[in-house]
């Protein structure tokens, strides 16, 4: 009930001094967790904030971002359901609109082992359309604006891009990619920060010739499983190995042939040099978008380029 309180009323005054954001993390912490009703009431008052202090923006996006990611099992990670309500919690007065709600959405981006389809797709297209249309002080105190692309928004791009939760974890997913397709088609010849050309042709051709192993992101199921397993003190790994020996003495002799790498698998430094290369599929790909406004502009130019270059 104090936080609750607190929350309305620093909600009524549209403002949230430094001791109100002190007093609500020692009640919001106070037993260890942020609660489901805690996590609304912190979003009310950011909805009613008119212009929010740094101090703010850093305890919304821990507050919060510990909820959807920490609030359960199993830790680092959200599910359907946790990804839904943030959706909905911050599409609740019609739009993303604060830069402590983009964020938060980076940062759980950020931290997350993995995260739902559903919350990277709402992700992605949420950072394009803040890129596109987006107004209003960065928590880095450089602009969002909708006539160009700045450099505070190169580095919310960068962000996500290469966010562990995110379609391609520490690289550019196809989706990445045709995001920054769209961006470059969308804001030709604007006065754009030296920084989006770098961004474009690097993340295009992280994708092109990036590397990430299919297992890269395990699944909110199959990492409960796995935790299960552990926390199961009735498993013993070692008693299960020296029973099977027992019973089956001849596989002692063939453990490295079930447990091991199998003979005709690739290994990691094969599958690491293959994603060096272009595939057939990556290169019309690559024409397709090169194609679609029926000239190379200078970016698509400066990408050529940086390929050819790795190629040669």
């Amino acid at each position: 009930m104090q936080f609750a309180d607190l929350a309305r009323a620093a909600a009524a005054d549209g403002d949230i001094a430094p001791q109100e954001i002190i007093a609500l993390r020692r009640l919001g912490w106070g037993d260890g967790q942020i609660t489901r009703e805690e996590a609304e009431a912190i979003f009310a008052i950011n909805r009613s904030i008119e212009r929010p202090s740094g101090e703010w923006v850093d305890f919304f996006v821990e507050a919060l971002g510990e909820f959807v990611l920490n609030g359960t099992e199993p830790r680092g990670m959200c599910d359907e359901d946790e990804a839904q309500w943030l959706m909905g919690a911050l599409d609740a007065d019609g739009r993303l609109e604060t830069m402590a709600e983009l964020e938060l959405l980076v940062r759980v981006l950020e931290r997350a082992r993995n995260v739902p389809d559903t919350l990277k797709h709402y992700a992605l297209g949420q950072i394009e359309a803040t890129v596109l249309t987006g107004t209003g002080p960065t928590r880095c105190g450089g602009e969002l604006s909708d006539r160009q692309i700045t450099g505070a928004e190169c580095r919310l791009m960068r962000r996500i891009v290469f966010a562990s939760g995110g379609h391609g974890p520490a690289a550019v997913s196809r989706f990445d990619a045709e995001m920054l397709f769209r961006i470059k088609d969308a804001t030709l010849g604007a006065d754009n920060s030296p920084e989006w050309r770098q961004l474009f042709v690097d993340g295009v051709a992280n994708y092109l010739k990036g590397f990430t192993l299919t297992n890269a992101q395990l699944s909110h199921e199959r990492v409960k499983e796995l935790e299960a397993f552990v926390a199961d003190n009735r498993v013993n790994v070692g008693r299960f190995m020296g029973a099977m020996v027992r019973e089956v003495p001849q596989a002692a002799n063939h453990f490295g042939k079930v447990f091991g790498r199998k003979p005709d698998a690739a290994s990691f430094t094969e599958l690491e040099a293959g994603g060096e290369m272009v595939t057939e599929n990556e290169k019309r790909w690559l024409d397709t978008m090169i194609d679609a406004d029926g000239e190379i502009d200078e970016l698509e130019r400066a990408l050529l380029d940086r390929v050819a270059e790795d190629l040669s």
